[in-house]
C-alpha cells in the first residue's frame, strides 16, 4: 500500500516542491492551502505522515494538531515554519507532533526525517493492532461454561476488570484457568494499554525471585554487572500477575508484604525508594488456610492479598460444561491440525463425563488435543482418549496385575516416594520419572499429603 502524505501549506511553491519530492518516492500526496480544507481532507482520509504549516490564513497549526489527535493518536505530525521559536515547538510537542522544522528546508534532512516518521507510523499501528489482538485473544468469551457457577464468575471477573480494587486474589485447583482469569480481568480493565507481566513464584529461587520481582542495582551481587529494573517497576500502571504465590518463600513474603504497604519499593541493593501503581493478582492451587496454620504462609500477607477473592471452579463442579469444552477444543485443534474431525461420539462423551478430571480444564484441553492429532477420521471416538496414565495392551506392559489385584493409593504413593528418592526430592525430575506435568505431579502430593 502507498504511503499518504497530507501536506497542508498555504505557500504553493513550497506545496508543489514537497509534492514532486514525495511523489518522486512513490508516495500518494495530497495538498491543502487552509485549515478548513485539512480537516476536510482528514475526514475523508487516513493518512500516514501530516506536514503542518505553523501558520495558516483561517487558522494556526496547532488548533489543527488538537483536531488530529482527537481522531488518530497514530499518525505522525511534522510542523513546518518560518518563524520558529522554542516556545512553539514545546507547544507543538505537548500537543504530539512528532518534529518540528523550520523553512527554508534542507530537503536531504527533511527526508531523514521524514522516513524515520514513517517508520514511527507503522510502528504505532503495528502495536495497536497487536494490542487489539491481544484484547480480543483474552475476551470474555473466550472462558467457555454455561454452568452457573461460571456465569457468577463471568460477572465478578466484570465488576474486578471495572473497579479499582489494586489487589486481587485467585484460588482454584492446577488447571482451573487462573491466568486466563488474570489476564482476562487485565485486558478488559483500564490498566489494558499497560503492561501484564506474571511470574511463577516456584520458578526461580529466593534469590533470583526478589532479583525479577523488584529489580538490582549493579554489583548487588556476583552477577549483577549492570542495573536491572523488575517486573514491578517495568508494569508501572499495569498489571502483576503472581502465579503459584503460596509456595513463595518466606522471606520473599515479608518484603511482598512491605510493598503491599505503601506501593514502594527498593532495587536489591539499592537505597531509592521507587514508587509504582501496579495491579496484583495473586493465584494459588494450595489450601491457603492450611498453609498459614502451618506456618508455610504469612497470615499478614494474606490479608493484604485477599482484598478481592475470586474462586474459580474446578471442572467436576460444572456439570455439562465439559460438553462445551470438549466442542471448542475439538473444533479449535481440528482447524489448527487441519484435521476432518466433525464429532465424538457417544461413548467417548461418556467416558469424558465420568471421568475425575484432576488436572482440570487444563487436562482436558491436552487429552483432546491428543486426541485430535492422532485421530485417523472424523469422528473421535473412546480408544482415542487417553486419560490418566496409559495403560498397555497385555503383552507389551512393564507391569503387572497381582491375581489379587492392588491397592492404588498405596502403589502411586509408593511410586512417588520412590520417584522423589531417586531425584533427591527434586519435584521436576520427579515428575519427568512418572511422565506427568509437574502440576499433576503436585496435585498427587498434596492428594497423598505428602506435599
Amino acid at each position: 500500500m502507498s504511503v499518504r502524505i497530507l501536506i497542508v501549506e498555504d505557500e504553493r511553491l513550497i506545496r508543489w516542491s514537497l509534492r514532486q519530492k514525495f511523489e518522486g518516492l512513490g508516495f500518494h500526496v495530497t495538498e491543502v492551502p487552509d485549515g478548513a480544507s485539512a480537516l476536510r481532507a482528514l475526514d475523508a482520509g487516513v493518512y500516514d505522515l501530516i506536514m503542518l504549516d505553523y501558520r495558516l490564513p483561517d487558522m494556526t497549526g496547532l488548533e489543527i494538531l488538537t483536531k488530529i489527535r482527537e481522531n488518530d493518536r497514530d499518525v505522525v505530525v511534522i510542523m513546518m515554519t518560518a518563524f520558529s521559536t522554542i516556545e512553539s515547538a514545546v507547544d507543538a510537542m505537548k500537543l504530539g507532533a512528532y518534529d518540528y522544522i523550520t523553512k527554508p528546508f534542507d530537503m536531504d534532512q527533511l527526508l531523514r526525517t521524514v522516513n524515520k516518521a514513517l517508520e514511527t507510523t507503522k510502528l504505532r499501528r503495528e502495536v495497536r493492532e497487536l494490542r487489539r489482538h491481544i484484547v480480543h485473544e483474552y475476551d470474555m468469551d473466550r472462558i467457555v461454561g454455561k454452568h452457573p457457577c461460571m456465569q457468577e464468575l463471568f460477572d465478578t471477573i466484570k465488576s474486578v476488570a471495572e473497579s479499582g480494587a489494586s489487589t486481587v486474589f485467585l484460588r482454584g485447583e492446577s488447571g482451573t484457568g487462573k491466568d486466563l482469569v488474570a489476564r482476562v480481568i487485565h485486558y478488559h480493565s483500564d490498566r489494558a494499554p499497560r503492561p501484564f507481566m506474571n511470574v511463577t513464584c516456584t520458578a526461580l529461587s529466593e534469590t533470583l525471585l526478589e532479583s525479577e520481582l523488584f529489580g538490582h542495582e549493579r554489583g548487588a551481587f556476583t552477577d549483577a554487572k549492570a542495573q536491572k529494573k523488575g517486573l514491578f517497576e517495568l508494569a508501572d500502571g499495569g498489571t502483576i500477575f503472581l502465579d503459584e504465590v503460596g509456595d513463595m518463600p518466606p522471606g520473599l513474603q515479608a518484603k511482598l508484604l512491605r510493598f503491599l504497604e505503601d506501593r514502594t519499593f527498593r532495587r536489591v541493593g539499592g537505597t531509592t525508594e521507587i514508587s509504582v501503581d501496579v495491579r496484583i493478582i495473586a493465584a494459588t492451587n494450595r489450601d491457603i488456610d492450611k498453609a498459614i496454620t502451618d506456618g508455610k504462609f504469612r497470615s499478614d500477607l494474606y490479608f493484604r492479598l485477599d482484598v478481592v477473592s475470586i474462586r474459580l471452579p474446578p471442572l467436576r463442579e460444572r456439570g455439562d460444561d465439559i460438553k462445551l469444552l470438549v466442542q471448542h477444543f475439538t473444533a479449535r485443534f481440528a482447524k489448527d491440525f487441519r484435521k476432518p474431525i466433525t464429532m465424538i461420539d457417544d461413548a467417548a462423551f461418556r467416558r469424558l463425563q465420568s471421568y475425575a478430571w484432576p488436572g482440570n480444564v487444563r487436562e482436558l484441553r491436552n487429552v483432546i488435543e491428543r486426541a485430535v492429532l492422532l485421530s485417523k477420521g472424523d469422528t473421535i471416538g473412546a480408544d482415542d482418549l487417553v486419560l490418566g496414565r496409559a495403560i498397555q495392551p497385555e503383552g507389551n506392559s512393564h507391569y503387572v496385575l497381582p491375581n489379587d489385584g492392588v491397592d492404588m493409593h498405596e502403589l502411586e504413593n509408593e511410586l512417588i516416594r520412590q520417584a522423589l528418592a531417586r531425584t533427591g526430592n527434586n519435584q521436576t525430575q520427579a515428575a519427568k520419572l512418572l511422565n506427568l506435568s509437574r502440576d499433576a505431579f503436585r496435585y498427587r502430593l498434596e492428594k497423598l499429603g505428602l506435599l
